[in-house]
């Protein structure tokens, strides 16, 4: 399974989801579905836009959920 980090990478700049769609130009509504992992999927020119505008890669947004990672994950509370 694919995950979304883009909370994770959203806390750690202290940005909230308005200065993203902000700085990207992307919906406020489409940030917020991507934060909370409400999609299925994500066009290449947004991930490209959020990946611009936070100064990152791909990688830092998208990860493969390994066993290990999901389990690490299911014991941490979910905000």
């Amino acid at each position: 399974m694919i995950r979304i980090l883009l909370s994770a990478r959203l806390g750690e700049r202290r940005w909230t989801q308005a200065r993203l769609a902000q700085e990207t130009g992307l919906r406020p509504a489409t940030i917020n579905e991507l934060y909370n992992e409400m999609v299925d999927s994500i066009s290449l020119e947004k991930l490209d836009k959020i990946c611009r505008a936070l100064n990152c890669d791909v990688g830092d947004i998208l990860v493969v959920e390994t066993d290990q990672l999901r389990r690490t994950l299911a014991d941490k509370p979910r905000k």
